[in-house]
């Protein structure tokens, strides 16, 4: 880990916003399998800041703000479903979080497959719109090229 990192679980932390956040935090824990870290609400009911884990991973979260960092971001239905950016989780079980997904109206939008790199996956749009994917491969464990 380099000396800008210091010594946390990761670095890396992608940060969502939802127009209902409450509602989100609830689907991304029951169909994906996130547990709940935190979460702190404001006086109106919008989350100010959440936290949701996955294994060793996390993923922060809130509601849709028009504040100066919230300005900078679009939501994925005001552009066309389209996004500039996405999450995968590694996962042992996509076969499992697939079935959940399906059952909660997830939007697949590639199927559940076996890629010839020996990855096992897939990937879906949450309830707004977000592309997600689980898959097998862990870059981590991953042979160089």
């Amino acid at each position: 880990m380099t000396s800008l990192a210091g010594n946390t679980t990761a670095t890396i932390t992608p940060c969502l916003t939802y127009r209902n956040a409450s509602a989100a935090i609830d689907w991304l824990c029951g169909t994906f399998g996130f547990s709940k870290r935190a979460a702190y609400i404001d006086e109106r009911g919008d989350v100010m800041h959440a936290e949701l884990t996955f294994g060793n991973g996390m993923i922060m979260l809130g509601s849709v703000k028009d504040s100066e960092f919230g300005r900078l971001l679009r939501q994925p239905d005001e552009t066309a479903g389209r996004v500039t950016q996405s999450i995968c989780v590694v996962t042992t079980d996509p076969d499992e979080i697939h079935r959940r997904a399906v059952a909660a109206g997830a939007k697949i939008l590639i199927g559940l497959r076996d890629e010839h790199y020996g990855s096992r996956g897939f990937t879906c749009a949450d309830l707004e719109g977000h592309v997600w994917t689980f898959a097998t491969y862990d870059p981590w464990k991953a042979t160089s090229v």
